[in-house]
Order: structure tokens, then sequence, then C-alpha cells
């Protein structure tokens, strides 16, 4: 009879505990991405907990702070976060630095790329593993039925019909699911996305003027950040 009891209490204990850490945090970290054009805010996902905590981490030692977005496209991306792009010359070519390590990819498939998507650039390394310090922004475009189903297949998975439905509406880069991993959200200044990806640039895609930015991270309660700019998160 003991043996019964203390079974039970242990796996009440166990449930319990397995509770706890399932409860979500009321609280979330708003990043803050400040350019000469305006700043955008973004969320950071729960589903990708390695590229979280990585890029909070280098939020908070300023490591992004007058680094460049130094390559533009419209209708697809702009890219940053080269630490060689710190005080670059203008003919320098930039977008080969790294802060010495890789993240594991974390691809998801309920994760893509939407407009105002944050992904992590990445070298042709076979696992998919992130860069740990460069980063993009989707700006994409809308896409018709048909010229939505070439980049369909173009995708490294299939796509869902809701998704389907954001890229005809919203817009995205559909091509780039399932190769890169998705790890936040614009929520705010999309806008900014677009000023800043129309902007006069070289060859290369590097704008003709330099476009730095300051990242910041600051914990906020989840209602406070919904109130403010709209973002609902899973319950």
């Amino acid at each position: 009879m003991k043996i019964n009891r203390l079974i039970l209490l242990t796996a009440f204990c166990l449930l319990a505990l397995n509770s706890f850490a399932q409860k979500k945090s009321k609280k979330d970290y708003l990043v803050t991405i400040t350019t000469d054009f305006g700043k955008m805010r973004l969320i950071l996902f729960d589903e990708t907990p390695k590229h979280k905590e990585n890029f909070i981490k280098l939020s908070k030692d300023k490591f992004y702070n007058d680094l460049l977005f130094h390559r533009i496209i419209k209708d697809f991306m702009i890219q940053g976060g080269d630490p060689n792009s710190r005080n670059a010359k203008p003919d320098e070519v930039l977008g080969k630095g790294d802060n010495g390590y890789k993240i594991p990819a974390e691809i998801s498939p309920k994760l893509f790329h939407r407009k105002g998507a944050l992904a992590a650039a990445r070298d042709n390394n076979p696992k998919k593993e992130s860069s740990g310090c460069q980063f993009y922004i989707v700006e994409g475009k809308k896409w018709s039925k048909s010229d939505l189903d070439k980049q369909a297949a173009r995708a490294a998975r299939k796509l869902t019909d809701s998704q389907r439905k954001v890229y005809e509406t919203e817009g995205g880069t559909p091509h780039l699911d399932g190769a890169y991993t998705v790890f936040g959200q614009v929520i705010d200044g999309i806008d900014i996305v677009d000023k800043i990806s129309v902007q006069p640039k070289d060859e290369r895609d590097r704008p003709d003027k330099d476009i730095k930015m300051k990242v910041s991270v600051k914990k906020m309660k989840k209602k406070k950040i919904t109130r403010k700019y709209g973002y609902v998160f899973e319950s």
C-alpha cells in the first residue's frame, strides 16, 4: 500500500512539474531595430529557442550597433549583421563576416517567409546551419496562384493552404521555405523594410549610402505588445 501511495505521489509531482514547465510566460522580448529611416519592432519565436537566445544575447551585448544593412534587393529582402560592415570602406566586399560559430538549423514547417519574416542567413553547408550573427528581413511580394505554384516547386517543403493564402494576399519569398530558419517577425514598421529595399545601390546590392542599425531588446507583457502593435500570441 505504501509503495502504491509513493508511486501515485511521484506521478502527481511529475505531472505538476511538467505543467509548471509548460506554463508560458506572460512576458516576451520586443526587439527594436533603429535606422535612419525609422524603427522596426519584432518578436522572436519560441519554436526556435537557439536562434532566439542568440539574437537576444547579441542585442544585449550591443553586437549589432553600427553594423550595416549591407545587401538590399527590392521585392526580396534586406540583409545585415556582418561584423565586417562596421566602419567598412565603400569598396569593401561584405557578407562573408561571422562571429565564430554557427547555430543548428531550427526550420519549422509552421514558420515561413511571409512579408516581415526575420530569418538567419547561412552559407551552403549541408546541415543548413545558420550564421551566428547575419540575418535578413523579408520584403517579398504578392504572388498570383500560377506564379506561386512555380515558387512553391522551388521550396524545400510543401506549402500549406493557409501559407499560400498569405503569400497571395500579403506577400513574401516562398521559394526559401524549408531552406533557412525563420525565427521572428516584424510586427510594426514594415514600411521601413520597404524604404530600405529601394535605396540606390551598387552592382553587389550594397547601398550607396551606409544604412546603419541599432538593435535593442526589452521584456514586455504580451498583453501590452498586443495592445500597442496588434500581434496576438498563441495561447
